[in-house]
């Protein structure tokens, strides 16, 4: 079922199958969209209420008119669909929005799985060379730098592949739209230690390194986080190990 959501300054557009089982709820990478999930989705059907969503500008969202912090969208998600508690799939920047929530109101999640998750506030080296190229490309407004710098960096494993090109470009022009509107989540990174949620965390061998040393570190300070290599994936481990994150969901989240 598809729904549209009121945010605050706008709308995001959501699906939620409304099944019987335990609700699971899938939050996509800053470089990708909900469609993303479509693979992973398809192999817990029926076994789930899976509930996703387009961030602000991405796939179906519309851009945002206002102000709005990623956590504060996935609680609006949240309270729209009546789910009180869940386990949560966030995909890299949507991982660091799941742990938000396990910080800020952890009784409200059951489990987190994390596909190479960063946060905000994680110390990012800036002299990564990744880094320096995308500030230059942005500032210069280089819309198809930007994609083909993605495609290079977060599609390593094949970056021809056409799934993954739609995937980038989209995030590429979501990032655009949402200009300034984006707010900061509250500082995450050095309370890991107080997330009490059984957790996970998945990275693929092909991972770019700057995001590999930062899902490390994450599973590293919370505790009791287990880490899964996803054999051949870059970091659309969606679309690359759909039966690896589906297996890994199935187990955490029963």
């Amino acid at each position: 079922m598809r729904l549209t959501i009121p945010v605050e300054g706008g709308v995001l557009v959501a699906d939620d199958t409304g099944d019987d089982g335990p609700p699971l709820v899938l939050v996509h990478a800053g470089w990708a969209d909900q469609s993303s999930w479509a693979g992973v989705a398809s192999r817990l059907a029926g076994r789930y209420r899976i509930i996703s969503y387009d961030a602000r500008g991405y796939g179906a969202s519309p851009p945002p008119q206002a102000p709005f912090s990623q956590l504060g969208d996935l609680v609006a998600v949240l309270d729209n669909v009546g789910v009180q508690r869940a386990t949560m799939v966030g995909h890299s920047g949507g991982g660091g929005t799941t742990i938000g929530l396990a910080l800020a109101s952890p009784e409200r999640v059951a489990g987190l799985v994390l596909l190479a998750p960063g946060v905000q506030d994680y110390p990012w080296p800036m002299d990564d060379p990744y880094n320096s190229e995308f500030m230059a490309l942005a500032t210069a407004g280089d819309r198809t730098g930007l994609a083909e710098l993605g495609l290079r960096t977060w599609a390593a494993a094949d970056p021809a592949d056409a799934a993954a090109r739609t995937q980038v470009e989209g995030a590429v022009a979501a990032m655009f739209a949402q200009d300034d509107f984006e707010q900061p989540d509250p500082p995450a990174y050095d309370h890991l230690a107080e997330i009490t949620a059984p957790a996970v965390v998945v990275v693929g061998d092909l991972e770019y390194p700057m995001v590999t040393r930062c899902a490390d570190s994450i599973a590293d300070r919370i505790p009791g986080c287990r880490r899964i290599s996803a054999p051949g994936a870059d970091h659309l481990i969606p679309l690359r190990a759909p039966d690896l994150v589906a297996d890994v969901i199935m187990e955490q989240a029963g």
